[in-house]
C-alpha cells in the first residue's frame, strides 16, 4: 500500500510539473532585419538579394497621385513585385511591403489626406496595391509632415494631425481586409531622426496604429562643416552633433514603445570637398558636397587607399575618411559602426534595424555584419 502510495504521488508530481513548472518562457520576438529595395531605378536583380538575411523588404517607392498611391512605374514594378514574392520560397517568413513616398514622391501627401474622405481614399488605394500583388504591408515614408521636405513639397500645420489620421485610416482598411483573407497585414512608417519631426507629428498616438517606426538616422550631414551623418552617438569633435541615439530616446520620449523602434543603418556614404586649410577631415569647412557612392565600393576602393585613410570617432561611434592632400572626406557606416549600433539595438530592447539601400552593398559586407550581430 505504501508503494502504491509513494507511485502515485510521483506520477501526480510528474503531472503537475508538465503542465506547470515545466512551461517555456515565451521566446523574444527576433531582430527585424528590414530591407528598401529601390524599384524606382528599374527591373530589380532578385538574384542579388538574400532573403535568409532579412526580414521584411520595403519595396521603394510608390507615388502619391490625385490623392492616391499611385505606381508611376507600373510596368516594371508589377514584375518586380512577382520576382520578389518569388523569394518566399527560400524565406516563408519574408515580408514583402510597398514603401509610399519618400524623399522625391511626397510633395503630395499633405494634399491627399486634408481630409477625413481623403485620408480613406489614400488609405483605400495604398491598401488595394498591397493585395492586388499579394504583399504582406504598407511603409509611409512622408518626408515630412507640417515641415519641408524636398524643394515645393506642400506642408500645412495641419499635417501634425493628419499625418496620426492617416494611420488610422490605413489600419482600419488593413482590419478590413484581414477578416476577409484571414492574413495578418502590417502598418510601418519611416521617420526623420531629428527631434523637430518628432514636434510636428504626434507619435504617441500614430505609435497605436504602427507595427513598426523606421527611424531614418542618418543623412545628418551639414552643408557647412564636415560631419558625421550616420553616427551611433554625439561627436565630440564639432557641436551640436547629432545622433542614432537622440533620435531614438526622442522617439521614446515622445511615447512610441522601445520595442516598436527600428534603427536606421547607411548602406551609402557622403563625400565633401572640404575648404583649402582642412587639416583633420571630421569638424573642417565643406566647400561643397560630392557623389559618396556605396559601402562595397567604399570598402574595396577607398579605405586606406589612394591616401584615403580611415579615421575612428570612438565618442560617436563611427568611421569617416579623409584625404589630406585631396582635402576631401567621407562619412559613413562600416562593419565597427553597424556591429556598434546593433549591439545598441539589443541593449534597449529595439525591434531591430533597417537599411537603406540594398544595392548599395551588393558584397553584403554590411548585411553580413548585422546578421553576425543580431543572430
Amino acid at each position: 500500500m505504501k508503494k502504491n502510495f509513494i507511485l502515485s504521488a510521483l506520477i501526480l508530481l510528474a503531472i503537475f510539473s508538465s503542465c506547470s513548472g515545466g512551461k517555456k518562457e515565451p521566446e523574444k520576438a527576433k531582430p527585424v532585419i528590414i530591407a528598401y529595395v529601390a524599384g524606382f531605378n528599374g527591373l530589380v536583380d532578385v538574384s542579388k538579394i538574400s532573403p535568409d538575411k532579412i526580414t521584411h523588404i520595403n519595396y521603394a517607392f510608390v507615388d502619391v497621385q490625385g490623392g492616391k498611391a499611385f505606381l508611376t512605374n507600373e510596368a516594371t514594378d508589377t514584375v518586380n513585385f512577382r520576382k520578389l514574392n518569388e523569394l518566399k520560397k527560400v524565406n516563408p517568413d519574408l515580408k514583402i511591403f510597398i514603401s509610399v513616398g519618400g524623399w522625391t514622391w511626397s510633395k503630395n501627401f499633405s494634399d491627399a489626406v486634408l481630409t477625413a474622405e481623403g485620408q480613406k481614399t489614400f488609405a483605400k488605394s495604398a491598401v488595394e496595391i498591397m493585395h492586388k500583388y499579394n504583399l504582406d504591408g504598407v511603409d509611409i515614408d512622408w518626408e515630412y509632415p507640417a515641415i519641408e521636405g524636398d524643394a515645393g513639397n506642400v506642408f500645412r500645420p495641419e499635417d501634425k494631425q493628419n499625418y496620426t489620421l492617416m494611420f488610422a485610416a490605413i489600419k482600419a482598411e488593413l482590419d478590413a481586409l484581414e477578416k476577409t483573407t484571414e492574413k495578418k497585414y502590417l502598418l510601418t512608417t519611416a521617420v526623420g531622426g531629428f527631434q523637430k519631426f518628432v514636434d510636428n507629428t504626434e507619435m504617441d498616438k500614430a505609435q497605436q496604429y504602427l507595427d513598426y517606426i523606421n527611424i531614418m538616422s542618418y543623412d545628418t550631414q551639414s552643408s557647412d562643416t564636415a560631419v558625421h551623418h550616420t553616427n551611433l552617438l554625439a561627436s565630440d569633435k564639432y557641436s551640436p552633433s547629432n545622433s542614432a541615439d537622440l533620435a531614438v530616446k526622442a522617439f521614446n520620449k515622445a511615447g512610441v514603445p522601445m520595442e516598436k523602434l527600428v534603427m536606421g543603418i547607411a548602406f551609402y556614404g557622403r563625400m565633401y570637398q572640404l575648404k583649402k586649410g582642412a587639416s583633420e577631415g571630421i569638424g573642417d569647412a565643406v566647400d561643397k558636397q560630392i557623389e559618396g557612392k556605396g559601402y562595397t565600393f567604399i570598402k574595396d576602393s577607398l579605405v586606406n587607399k589612394n591616401e584615403y585613410y580611415r579615421y575612428w570617432d570612438e565618442a560617436a561611434q563611427a568611421p569617416f575618411l579623409f584625404n589630406f592632400y585631396k582635402g576631401t572626406f567621407l562619412t559613413y557606416d562600416d562593419e565597427e559602426s553597424v556591429t556598434a549600433k546593433c549591439e545598441y539595438v539589443k541593449t534597449n530592447g529595439m525591434a531591430g534595424v533597417m537599411f537603406w539601400e540594398y544595392s548599395s552593398d551588393p558584397k553584403e559586407y554590411l548585411l553580413n555584419a548585422i546578421n553576425a550581430a543580431l543572430k
